[in-house]
C-alpha cells in the first residue's frame, strides 16, 4: 500500500497542438463565456509572439508584462489587478514562469487559466501546480492546486522560433521525468494503475528524449518543422506533465529536482536555465545510486545536446566548500523530495556524490 495520498490531476480540461492552434482562441473564450480577460506575457518572447496572437475583438482584454519571476508578490499584484478590473479569467503567453504566476494568480480568485505556451522548456504549462520563488530567486516550493488548466494551446511553429537553448534546458528536465519516477516507483511494494501509467509516461519521455532530440533540434537550426520537433514539444510539456499528473508525488520529483532546488540558493547560479541544472541533478541522483554505467550511457547524449555533466561545466567549478556543504544541507533538508529515494539521504551522501561526480568528469576531460 502508499504511504501517502495519491490525487490524480491528470491534464487540462481540454488540450490543443497543432499549427494555428492559437487562432482558436476567441472561440474557446466564447464557448465558456469568457468576456473580460487579463493577459499576462513576457517581454523578449511577446516581441515574437504578438504576431501570432489573434485578434480578440469580443473580449475586452487587458494586457500586463509580468515582472519576470514566478513569485507570491508578483501573484498577489496580479490579483488585485484582476479584482480590480472584475475579470473572469487569466491567459499566460510566455514561459514557465509566466505560467506558473498565473496560475497561482487563478488559483487565489478561484478563475480560469488559459496558456498559450512559446517555449517547452517545462511541463508547466499542462501541470496545476505552480514552483514559487523569493524575490532573491531561490526556490521556495511547489504549490498544488485543486483545479486544472483549463485551455492549453500549443503552436508548434510558435515554439520552433524560440531560442534552442530553451528546448534543450527542457530535454534536460523532461528526461529528468524517468530517473526520478522510476527510482521511486521500483521501490514501491505495491504499484496502482495510476503509478503505472505514471512510470509508462516517464519511461516514454526517456525514450523519446533519446531517439527524437537530436532530429528536432535540427529542424530549430533550419527552421522546418518536423514530426520530431513536435514530438519533443509534446513529450516536454504533455508525456512530462503526465508523470507527475498520474504519479503525484511518486512520479513528480526525487534526487534530481532537491539538486536543482538547493543550487537556486546560490546567486552564482541564477543565470542557468532550471532545466541544465536538473540535467546536472539527474547525474548526482545517479551517483548516489551508484548507477555509473547508466552515467556512461547518458554521457554521449549530454555531450551532443550541451548538458552540463558537472559543477564545471556550469561555471560553478569555483564555488567554496562551504557554498557546497550548503548546498546539500539544502537537498536534504526534510521537506525535499530526495527523500522519496531509498535509503538514508543525508548531506554527507548528497556532498559526496557531488564531488565524486566532479573527479568523475575532470579525469575524463584530461584524458580526452
Amino acid at each position: 500500500m502508499l504511504n501517502k495520498e495519491l490525487i490524480v490531476r491528470g491534464a487540462p480540461q481540454e488540450y490543443l497542438c497543432q499549427v494555428g492552434a492559437w487562432d482558436t482562441l476567441p472561440v474557446h473564450l466564447e464557448r465558456r463565456g469568457l468576456k473580460n480577460v487579463l493577459i499576462v506575457r513576457g517581454d523578449a518572447s511577446w516581441q515574437v509572439a504578438k504576431a501570432k496572437f489573434p485578434a480578440l475583438p469580443d473580449v475586452t482584454a487587458t494586457f500586463e508584462t509580468y515582472n519576470g519571476a514566478s513569485t507570491y508578490e508578483e501573484r498577489n499584484r496580479l490579483v488585485a489587478i484582476m479584482k480590480t478590473n472584475n475579470m473572469d479569467a487569466i491567459i499566460a503567453v510566455g514561459g514557465g514562469k509566466v505560467a506558473d504566476v498565473s496560475k497561482a494568480t487563478a488559483a487565489v480568485l478561484r478563475l480560469l487559466v488559459i496558456i498559450l505556451p512559446t517555449l517547452a522548456s517545462t511541463c508547466a504549462a499542462y501541470t496545476p501546480l505552480s514552483v514559487m520563488y523569493d524575490e532573491e530567486g531561490a526556490m521556495i516550493r511547489y504549490d498544488v492546486f485543486a483545479s486544472s488548466n483549463a485551455l492549453l494551446l500549443i503552436d508548434p511553429e510558435m515554439i520552433l522560433d524560440s531560442p534552442k537553448e530553451l528546448l534543450v534546458a527542457g530535454i534536460g528536465d523532461t528526461l529528468a521525468k524517468w530517473y526520478e519516477a522510476d527510482v521511486i516507483i521500483q521501490s514501491l511494494p505495491t504499484k496502482s494503475v495510476e503509478i503505472e501509467i505514471a512510470h509508462i509516461a516517464a519511461k516514454m519521455c526517456h525514450d523519446n528524449l533519446l531517439n527524437y532530440s537530436e532530429e528536432a533540434l535540427l529542424a530549430m537550426d533550419k527552421q522546418e518543422l518536423n514530426e520530431a520537433f513536435v514530438k519533443i514539444i509534446e513529450t516536454n510539456i504533455l508525456v512530462g506533465g503526465m508523470v507527475g499528473g498520474f504519479g503525484d508525488d511518486y512520479g513528480r520529483c526525487a534526487g534530481a529536482h532537491s539538486i536543482h532546488d538547493a543550487l537556486t540558493m546560490v546567486p552564482e547560479t541564477h543565470h542557468l536555465l532550471h532545466g541544465n541544472k536538473v540535467a546536472y541533478g539527474i547525474l548526482v541522483q545517479l551517483v548516489i545510486e551508484n548507477r555509473w554505467d547508466e552515467i556512461e550511457r547518458l554521457l554521449p547524449f549530454y555531450t551532443k545536446l550541451g548538458l552540463p555533466t558537472s559543477l564545471n561545466d556550469m561555471g560553478l567549478a569555483t564555488l567554496a566548500d562551504e557554498t557546497l556543504i550548503a548546498v546539500s544541507e539544502r537537498a536534504t533538508e526534510p521537506h525535499e523530495t530526495i527523500h522519496m529515494m531509498p535509503g538514508e539521504m543525508t548531506p554527507t551522501v548528497v556532498l559526496n556524490a557531488m564531488k565524486k561526480l566532479e573527479d568523475s568528469m575532470a579525469t575524463k576531460r584530461v584524458n580526452k
